[in-house]
């Protein structure tokens, strides 16, 4: 393996691990931000949807933006937004403050989200292993060491502001040095963008099971990050500084179980990967659901760690692959970008529909209703199974072939 690829991917990993960093800051703070700009806990699912909204919209400009710019470019300048935003959540004092820095980290996120994970895509392809999982255990790194700054703010009643500034003193500028080194895999020419990240039935009906898969993913991700601190805090009792650990046991299973999650898909595939973590997801959930206190409430989110953390990289590997396979590097790209909408989309309909159902029922029914998604995923399982048959008109590339397949041939 060239020095190239192995830079790209080290500057790439600190990317995702950055990234991780500056969203388990934002949504561990919830609480605190909601008290800081007097937010209504009937307001706060209207500000939480504003985010994975936005984030969309950047998300679909980027796919567009993606046939004339490289990738790389786009994360080179996306995350330092990213970064300034969340700044700007801290040091605002009005609502309408709050607003604006929402908005910008929420559309900077959308194009840093896509850009990231089509980086990592490419460079699976150039490595002809799994390695995806590799990417986002280093996000879920990012999120551990954000949430225990988080706790640890909450811990000496530090100001938001106060909390926030060092953390983008120090990452915004190893940011912008190690966008240096981004890699850009092969990509097709415009014709085959346009062709892949176009509104044609084919590369739709292509990506809808993955997309759905995602969708579900991420409405089960968007309930632990989004309502876990409230959750413990106002069901289970806990105190403010307990609240934040959730998403901090949540993030370090995560994190083991992606680190170990490349060697499972090369063994056993990823069909049987992407169906043992629903299945432990589901039942995290209904560990959640019936806790009887703080300390089993967290057994609960350690599960959902280790069950969740598999399905959105290999939902990415598995775009990028069929879209390659179809129209080249290039349709990659686009087919990322698209797929990248329906993370927001899980977010946008996970945060409200918890809080909905939490207000007019309860929030332990309303864990059950993401345990029911994540099942459904089982149904849509075998969209990760590798298709030789996919492969023709001169595009074979039997290392290519081998991503993401275990010993079995999945």
């Amino acid at each position: 393996m060239t020095d190239v690829l192995r830079r790209g991917r080290a500057s790439l990993a600190f990317s995702f691990f950055a990234q991780g960093v500056a969203f388990a800051l934002l949504v561990t703070r919830i609480p605190a931000i909601q008290d800081r700009y007097g937010v209504s806990d009937a307001l706060l699912p209207a500000f939480l949807a504003a985010v994975p909204i936005l984030a969309g919209v950047g998300s679909v400009a980027t796919e567009r933006l993606v046939r004339r710019i490289p990738p790389s470019r786009l994360l080179r300048w996306s995350q330092p937004v990213v970064l300034l935003a969340l700044l700007g959540v801290g040091a605002g004092e009005r609502m309408v403050e709050l607003g604006v820095a929402l908005a910008a980290f929420g559309l900077a996120v959308g194009a840093l989200d896509a850009s990231m994970n089509m980086l990592g895509v490419s460079l699976q392809r150039s490595y002809g292993r799994s390695i995806m999982l590799s990417f986002h255990a280093v996000y879920s790194l990012g999120g551990i060491m954000g949430a225990s700054l988080a706790w640890v703010g909450a811990h000496w009643e530090l100001a938001l502001f106060v909390s926030y500034l060092p953390v983008v003193v120090v990452l915004l500028p190893a940011v912008l040095v190690g966008s240096r080194w981004y890699v850009d895999g092969g990509r097709g020419g415009d014709v085959v963008a346009e062709g892949a990240g176009g509104s044609g039935p084919v590369a739709f009906t292509m990506l809808l099971p993955l997309c759905l898969v995602m969708t579900f993913a991420y409405i089960g991700d968007s309930t632990v990050s989004n309502w876990s601190a409230k959750y413990l805090q106002d069901v289970l009792g806990s105190s403010e500084q307990l609240a934040t650990v959730p998403y901090n046991v949540y993030m370090v299973t995560t994190l083991l179980g992606r680190a170990i999650g490349d060697f499972g898909v090369r063994r056993f595939g990823a069909v049987a990967v992407v169906r043992m973590g629903a299945l432990v997801a589901a039942v995290g959930f209904a560990v959640v659901a019936g806790a009887p206190g703080a300390w089993v409430g967290m057994l609960g989110f350690t599960l959902l760690g280790l069950g969740l953390c598999v399905l959105v990289p290999q939902t990415f590997a598995a775009a990028g692959r069929l879209a390659a396979e179809k129209y080249g590097p290039g349709g990659s790209d686009a087919a990322i970008a698209r797929l990248n909408v329906f993370n927001y989309v899980g977010f946008l309909i996970g945060s409200p529909l918890v809080g909905a159902l939490g207000d007019a029922w309860n929030y332990r029914g309303a864990m059950l209703v993401p345990m029911v998604l994540v099942l459904v995923t089982l149904v849509y399982a075998r969209s990760f199974a590798t298709q030789p048959d996919r492969y023709g008109d001169g595009h074979e590339r039997p290392r290519t072939a081998d991503v993401g397949r275990g010993s079995n041939g999945l």
